[in-house]
């Protein structure tokens, strides 16, 4: 079994470091959206977009006197990764299943962008197609393959090609498995190094818990257990909000793309990675005691898209609760639902352990004493009465009961996740008894 881990630290470079990534960051910028622009003119001659046409192009770039700065100020193995990922993203706008997903999760339309070709013609840019970038966005990053030909590790310090030496990096945790690649990115004015590893694993793991639990997810109480217990959530960016539109009131202000608006802008992105580095440093605490304490997880299958989706409707027909379903929208990507399930997901597998997905339908209104399915069982939003049974309990931890239920009746009726199995599983319709 193989196991592919990824461990990001934070990259210390001085000054002259600095100038030298910054060179090969903003040419990987620059090829991909020259080569951006030269996909455009393919696509629109009806020509083959991949990954081997569009590294071949690269040369032409070099060979170009106006771009003879990506012979001296770039790295050549990074260029080719960038333009590889760009390939990557025309194969996702062309897959047609990608395109079925964004049909389920409609968003209101918007102004239609158009790319200038060479013969003066414009192309309309459809949703999907890659993106021009901007060194405003404040997030580049380059990508190295062969570590073992072009970087090496001493101590707390990574030895980096194109003359940027030894640059030490915060080690927090031992680096387990073979580098196969390293990734320098640059993030709200931070630099960060991130080590891709692969670790061959000679059986199986085994977790080593025996336990089973049910997780129900919610807004006041980000998770509660089948055990009863409860888990509160962090909302940063909630805490944050107000700082966040009183910066982004100052950005309005200013004139677009002057100094002041760039340095107001850099204090944005700032705060708005802090905000998301407080909800994964949560979700990463909670996953990992929840994953290294049992061995089978069952959570719902929730659509959290669609269920964020925006209720204002259309000109004609107006939506309703519109400021009520906004602020619910924003409760629910402030938790990070669909982050924690995939984290649970990923860390299950390295510990041996099982996620199960199950349908979401009911788990609320069925009673777990009885299974009698009702609206009124739930009277309000913690307390559940069953109006059969006149069973009492919390409505979350009932919930969180039934969801663990649903994951038993999924084990016994697909046999378990066996090797090769998925892990998102459902049970079949009750079937006629044959004679």
């Amino acid at each position: 079994m193989k196991i592919n881990k990824a461990y990001k630290f934070r990259l210390e470079p001085n000054a002259e470091q600095a100038v030298i990534l910054n060179n090969l960051v903003g040419s990987a910028r620059f090829v991909w959206n020259q080569m951006l622009a030269i996909s455009f003119e393919m696509f629109a001659k009806d020509e083959f977009i991949n990954a081997t046409n569009l590294v071949n192009k690269i040369v032409g770039l070099k060979n170009n006197p106006d771009f003879a700065f990506l012979k001296t100020h770039a790295n050549a193995v990074s260029l080719q990764q960038k333009v590889r990922d760009l390939a990557s993203a025309w194969s996702r706008f062309f897959d047609p299943k990608v395109h079925a997903r964004l049909k389920e999760n409609k968003k209101k339309p918007r102004k239609p962008k158009f790319f200038k070709l060479a013969d003066g013609t414009e192309i309309q840019r459809r949703p999907l197609m890659p993106q021009f970038k901007r060194k405003s966005d404040g997030c580049d990053s380059i990508r190295l393959v062969q570590f073992a030909k072009y970087c090496r590790i001493e101590g707390n310090r990574i030895n980096l090609p194109n003359g940027v030496g030894l640059v030490k990096f915060r080690k927090s945790q031992d680096i387990i498995g073979t580098i196969k690649n390293v990734t320098i990115s640059k993030k709200s004015g931070h630099w960060y190094v991130s080590f891709g590893c692969e670790r061959e694993l000679t059986e199986n793991p085994r977790h080593p818990a025996t336990s089973a639990i049910g997780l129900d997810m919610g807004i006041t109480k980000l998770l509660t257990t089948s055990n009863g217990e409860t888990i509160k959530p962090k909302n940063s960016f909630k805490a944050n909000q107000v700082k966040l539109a009183k910066l982004q009131r100052g950005l309005a202000k200013k004139v677009t793309f002057s100094q002041n608006w760039k340095k107001q802008n850099r204090k944005i992105q700032k705060l708005h990675s802090h905000i998301a580095n407080i909800r994964q440093d949560y979700l990463h605490k909670i996953t990992t005691t929840i994953s290294k304490n049992h061995a089978m997880i069952a959570c719902e299958d929730l659509k959290v898209a669609n269920m964020s989706r925006s209720a204002s409707g259309t000109v004609e027909n107006k939506g309703r609760h519109v400021k009520a379903k906004s602020g619910l929208n924003k409760s629910i990507l402030d938790q990070g639902w669909g982050m924690m399930v995939n984290m649970l997901e990923y860390k299950q597998q390295w510990c041996g352990g099982l996620l199960i997905k199950i349908n979401p339908r009911y788990t609320s209104q069925t009673c777990f004493e009885c299974k009698h399915i009702a609206k009124e069982n739930r009277q309000t939003q913690a307390k559940f009465e069953c109006v059969k049974c006149k069973h009492v309990v919390n409505a979350d931890v009932n919930a969180a009961r039934n969801i663990l239920a649903a994951g038993h009746a999924v084990l016994s009726a697909e046999g378990g996740c066996g090797k090769g199995r998925p892990l998102k599983q459902k049970t079949s319709d009750i079937r006629e008894k044959v004679a």
